[in-house]
């Protein structure tokens, strides 16, 4: 992957506030590359930019993903928990009520 699509993801995932989230599809597109949501994935696994809340990006279903518990297990959910981010009874994220609306619609 190359710097520049890199960087232009990371940049997307520098704007999540806290208390919410994006999904890795949602992310591609901000950054004007439809249908690369996997590559977001790779992207964020390999961040080490404390600058870059690459716990705040989750799967569509609002799962969270193993590659961000370095830690523990369970640290990513943490954080997002920390950050007041509502779960549901089977574990994912509630999108519905903390999903990122960059255009505020």
């Amino acid at each position: 992957m190359s710097g520049a699509i890199f960087g232009a993801f990371c940049d997307v995932v520098r704007q999540i506030p806290a208390g919410t989230v994006a999904t890795y599809g949602q992310i591609a597109r901000l950054a004007g590359m439809p249908r690369c949501a996997r590559l977001v994935g790779y992207a964020m696994a390999a961040c080490s930019d404390p600058a870059v809340p690459c716990h705040r990006v989750v799967d569509r279903f609002g799962g969270t993903k193993a590659a961000f518990d370095r830690l523990a297990p369970g640290t990513q959910r943490a954080l997002l928990e920390a950050e007041g981010v509502p779960f549901r009874p089977d574990g994912t994220v509630d999108l519905g009520r903390c999903q990122w609306d960059p255009e505020g619609l």
